[in-house]
């Protein structure tokens, strides 16, 4: 499988509960964090959740 990191980029402060929770869920907690995990239909959607405050590109 292909890895992708993500980063995020915006604050997670005025963010919806769900969307917290998302970003802890793939470990990310500050601006700037960032996380290599494999590609998936699960971090698509994860992803998806928090496309405004991150970043993907790939490992």
């Amino acid at each position: 499988m292909e890895n992708v990191k993500v980063t995020l980029k915006k604050s997670l402060i005025a963010a919806k509960p769900n969307q917290k929770a998302t970003a802890a869920s793939l470990g990310l907690r500050k601006i700037g964090d960032s996380i290599v995990h494999a590609a998936g239909p699960v971090l698509d959607g994860k992803v998806k959740v928090l496309a405004h405050l991150v970043s993907v590109e790939k490992a």
